[in-house]
C-alpha cells in the first residue's frame, strides 16, 4: 500500500500540499475564533491563510522564509489600497489592472517575484469578496498577520519538507514504479493475443510516469543533495534504470511479435499493436524469464534487504550479462535475458547510489565484475566538470513576462467591464478567471482549453455547491470542515486535472457564500456567468493583444527539440566513436524537458473535442515519433558514458559517419519547420547497419559498442525519417 501511494503522488507532493494549507486554514480559525472574530473576518483568515501557503513555491526553506516574511507587507498594503479604493469605483478598478500587470510582469523575478504578485493580487481580490472598507482595516491587519503566521508554522513545524527528504521520497517513487513497469512486462508477457493490446497500453502509461518521476527527481537534485558529485551520481542511475526498463519493455515487445516489432510507434497511444502470438521458444524457458522478471521485481521492491537469497538471485540475474550463461532461444528471446541483466545492472547501480556500500560476500564472478565497472564511473562522476551556456533572452515585448502582462491587463480591462454588466458587486470573478486562465499558458490555443476546463468545472461545480449549501445550512462548524475537505481536494487534484480543481473551488464557495448570509442559487448561476465572461475576456486579449498562436508556439518548441535532440545525438555519437566526454546527461535533461513542453503546448491541438481531427492525429504522431527519438538518443548518451570505464567494449570510430546522416537529417527538419521556404531534404538510403561494413549486423556479441548502439541508431535513423512526411519535408533518395 505504501508503494502504491508513493507511486500514485511521487514524493507525496501533492499530499504535502494540502495538508499544508489545510493545516494553516485551520490554525487560522482556530486562533481567530479563540478572538472572537466574526463569520466575515473567519472567512478573510481562510483565504488569507489558503493563499499565504500556495503561493510560495521556492524549494529552500530559507528562501521561504524570506518570502513569506516581505509577502505580509505586500498584503498589508493590498488590503489597505482596496479598503480605501473601496468607494472610488473607476480609481479602484484602474489599480486594480495596475496590480494585475505588475504581478504578471514579477514574472520574470523568479519564484519570489510570481508569490509577491499573487499574494497582491489574491489579497486584493479577498478584499473584494469580503467587502473590505477603512472601517474594517484594522481587523483585517489582524486577520492576515494570523493567516501568515499560521502558514509558516504549518509549513515549517506542522508539515515540514526538506530538499533532501523530497528527494528520498521521489526515489522511494521512482522504485515504486519501476516495479509497477515490471509488473506490467509480465502482464505483457503473459498476455494472449486477445489481452496483447491492454498489455501494452499498460506498458505505455506505466514507461510514461517512470519518466514523469525521472524528471522530478533531476529537477530536485540541486537542492536535495549534499554537492554536485551525488547530483550527477543519482541522476546517472537514475538515466540508466530508466533506459534499462524502457528497453526491457521493447525488447519483450520485439519477442513476443511474428515478426520484427514497429517500435517506432511504441510511444503512441493508440497505435496497432504488431501480430504476435506465445515467445517462439519451449514452455520452460517462458518459466524462467517469467521467474527472473519476478526476481528483477523483487530486487527492486526490496533495496534494503540483505541474504543469501537475495545474493543468489541478484547474481543469477547479472550473469546473463555473459553470452555463455544465456539460455538457448531465438536471438530475439536471448536479447530480452540480456534486458533482464542490465536491467538488475542498473537496479544495483541504483541501490549502491541511494543506499552505500554493501555486503559482497556472496557475489559471483559476474557480480563483481558489475559492481567494478560501477565504481569506475562512480570514480569518473567525481572528476567530471560542468559547465553552463549562456542562453539568449528575448527582450521588450518579446520577452514573455511582458506580453504576459500586457495580455492579462487588457484581458482584465474587458472582464471588468463586461463583469460590472451582470452584476456590480460580484465581477470580480471574472477578473479571476482571466488573470487564471493566463497562469502557465503561453498560447491562444492553450488559454482557450484552460478556459474551457475552468468553465466546465465552475459549472459542476454550482451544481456541487448548491447541494451542499442546503446540507450545511449556517452550521459554521460543519460548514468550516467541508471547506476544508474541498480545499484538500483541490490541492490534491490540482496537477492532475485542472476541471477538477475547479469544481472543488466554486463547491467550497458555494458553502462560503452561505457563512457569509449571500448565498441563494442566482449567486452560483451568477459565477458561472462570470467565469464565462472571464474565459471570453482572455481568450480576447489573447488573440488580439500581441498574440501567439499555437502553430507558431509549437514550431518553436519544435524547432528546440530537434536541436537539442542534435545535441545529444551528436555529442553521444562523437564520444562513441572516440571523441572526447561530454556532459550527455545535462543535455539528455534539456532534451526531456524541451520534449515536456512541446507536448504541454500541443493540448490545444490533440484534445479530444478539436474538430481537426487530420491536424490532431498528426500533432500525435509527431509527439510520440519525438518521444521514440528521445528515448533512443538516451540510449546512446547512456551507452557512451560507459566507455571511459567499461572494460569490455571500446569506441568505434566507423559510428561517426553513421550518424553524420542522422545529424543532417534532423538539421534538414529543424530548418524546415523554423522556414518553410526552406530547401532542405531528408536523405534516405542503406540501412544504418550496412554503412557500418561487412558483419556489423547479426546476433550482438556485445564485444563492441557498435553491437550495443546499433539497434539504437538504425531505430534513430528510421524514426527521424518518419519525421518528414507529416511535417512536410522532402525526401531524397539516392540512386543505386
Amino acid at each position: 500500500m505504501r508503494d502504491r501511494v508513493s507511486a500514485s503522488d511521487p514524493g507525496l507532493l501533492r499530499l504535502a500540499a494540502g495538508l499544508r494549507t489545510v493545516g494553516a486554514i485551520t490554525l487560522t480559525l482556530a486562533v481567530l475564533s479563540l478572538l472572537d472574530a466574526d463569520v466575515t473576518h473567519l472567512v478573510a483568515g481562510a483565504v488569507a491563510a489558503m493563499v499565504a501557503t500556495f503561493s510560495v513555491r521556492e524549494k529552500q526553506r530559507g528562501p521561504q522564509a524570506v518570502t513569506l516574511a516581505l509577502g505580509l507587507p505586500v498584503a498589508l498594503a493590498s488590503v489597505s489600497l482596496a479598503a480605501l479604493l473601496s468607494s472610488h469605483v473607476v480609481a479602484g478598478d484602474v489599480f486594480f489592472v495596475v496590480l494585475i500587470f505588475c504581478a504578471v510582469y514579477g514574472r520574470r523575478f523568479g519564484d519570489r517575484g510570481t508569490a509577491l504578485g499573487l499574494i497582491g493580487f489574491q489579497v486584493y481580490f479577498l478584499s473584494l469578496f469580503v467587502g473590505a472598507t477603512p472601517g474594517l482595516l484594522p481587523g483585517l491587519w489582524g486577520v492576515l498577520a494570523v493567516a501568515f503566521a499560521s502558514s509558516a508554522l504549518a509549513r515549517f513545524v506542522l508539515v515540514p519538507q526538506t530538499s533532501a527528504g523530497i528527494l528520498l521520497r521521489l526515489r522511494h517513487a521512482f522504485r515504486a514504479r519501476l516495479a509497477q513497469l515490471l509488473d506490467a512486462q509480465l502482464e505483457l508477457l503473459d498476455a494472449g493475443p486477445d489481452d496483447v493490446e491492454k498489455a501494452l497500453a499498460h506498458v505505455r502509461t506505466d514507461t510514461a510516469r517512470l519518466h514523469e518521476t525521472a524528471m522530478m527527481i533531476q529537477g530536485r537534485l540541486e537542492e536535495g543533495t549534499p554537492d554536485e558529485v551525488t547530483a550527477r551520481l543519482v541522476q546517472r542511475r537514475i538515466a540508466d534504470a530508466e533506459i534499462a526498463a524502457e528497453r526491457l519493455g521493447l525488447l519483450l515487445l520485439t519477442a513476443r511479435s511474428a515478426e520484427r516489432a514497429d517500435t517506432l510507434t511504441l510511444h503512441l497511444p493508440g497505435a496497432p499493436v504488431p501480430e504476435s502470438g506465445r515467445l517462439p521458444m519451449p514452455e520452460e524457458a517462458t518459466d524462467v524469464l517469467r521467474r527472473d522478471l519476478r526476481a528483477l521485481r523483487l530486487l527492486v521492491r526490496r533495496p534494503g534487504a540483505d541474504g543469501a537469497g537475495l545474493a543468489q538471485v541478484r547474481n543469477r540475474l547479472l550473469g546473463y550479462r555473459d553470452e555463455e550463461h544465456l539460455p538457448p532461444a531465438a536471438p530475439a528471446v536471448r536479447d530480452v535475458f540480456r534486458g533482464v541483466g542490465e536491467s538488475a545492472r542498473a537496479v544495483l547501480g541504483l541501490r549502491l547510489a541511494f543506499d552505500g556500500p554493501q555486503d559482497e560476500s556472496d557475489d559471483s564472478p559476474e557480480t563483481a565484475r558489475s559492481r567494478e565497472e560501477l565504481d569506475a564511473e562512480d570514480a569518473a562522476i567525481g572528476r567530471e566538470e560542468s559547465g553552463e551556456e549562456d542562453a539568449d533572452r528575448p527582450t521588450g515585448l518579446r520577452r514573455p513576462t511582458t506580453r504576459a502582462a500586457v495580455q492579462v491587463s487588457v484581458g482584465s480591462a474587458l472582464a471588468i467591464v463586461g463583469g460590472e454588466l451582470l452584476s456590480a458587486h460580484r465581477w470580480y470573478w471574472a477578473v479571476l478567471t482571466c488573470w487564471i486562465v493566463f497562469i502557465n499558458t503561453a498560447s491562444t490555443g492553450e488559454i482557450l482549453v484552460k478556459g474551457y476546463r475552468r468553465l466546465l468545472g465552475t459549472v459542476l461545480g454550482v451544481v456541487a455547491g448548491i447541494g451542499l449549501a442546503g446540507l450545511v445550512g449556517h452550521h459554521t462548524g460543519t460548514a468550516f470542515a467541508v471547506v476544508l475537505l474541498c480545499v484538500f481536494a483541490m490541492f490534491y487534484t490540482a496537477p492532475l486535472s485542472y476541471t477538477l480543481m475547479s469544481f472543488f473551488v466554486t463547491a467550497a464557495l458555494g458553502v462560503l457564500y452561505t457563512l457569509l448570509h449571500t448565498y441563494s442559487p442566482d449567486v452560483l448561476v451568477l459565477r458561472v456567468e462570470e467565469t464565462a465572461v472571464g474565459v471570453a475576456s482572455g481568450v480576447v486579449a489573447a488573440a488580439l493583444v500581441l498574440p501567439v498562436r499555437t502553430d507558431r508556439r509549437t514550431d518553436e518548441l519544435l524547432t528546440t527539440v530537434l536541436q537539442r535532440l542534435t545535441d545529444v545525438t551528436g555529442a553521444a555519437v562523437e564520444q562513441l566513436s572516440g571523441g572526447p566526454p561530454a556532459e550527455l546527461l545535462d543535455r539528455s535533461r534539456e532534451l526531456d524537458q524541451a520534449l515536456s513542453d512541446l507536448r504541454s503546448a500541443t493540448q490545444p491541438l490533440t484534445h479530444p473535442v478539436t474538430p481537426l481531427r487530420t491536424r490532431r492525429d498528426t500533432a500525435r504522431y509527431v509527439v510520440a515519433l519525438l518521444e521514440t527519438c528521445a528515448y533512443h538518443a538516451r540510449a546512446l548518451a547512456a551507452t557512451a558514458e560507459l566507455l571511459p570505464t567499461h572494460p569490455s567494449i571500446a569506441a568505434d570510430p566507423q559510428l561517426r559517419g553513421a550518424g553524420r546522416r542522422i545529424l543532417g537529417n534532423i538539421d534538414a527538419i529543424a530548418a524546415r519547420v523554423a522556414d518553410e521556404h526552406s530547401t532542405a531534404e531528408v536523405a534516405t538510403g542503406p540501412s544504418v547497419a550496412s554503412l557500418l561494413g561487412p558483419g556489423a549486423y547479426g546476433t550482438p556479441r556485445y564485444g563492441r559498442v557498435t553491437d550495443r548502439v546499433l539497434r539504437h541508431l538504425q531505430r534513430l535513423d528510421e524514426a527521424v525519417a518518419g519525421l518528414a512526411r507529416p511535417l512536410g519535408v522532402p525526401v531524397t533518395s539516392p540512386g543505386r
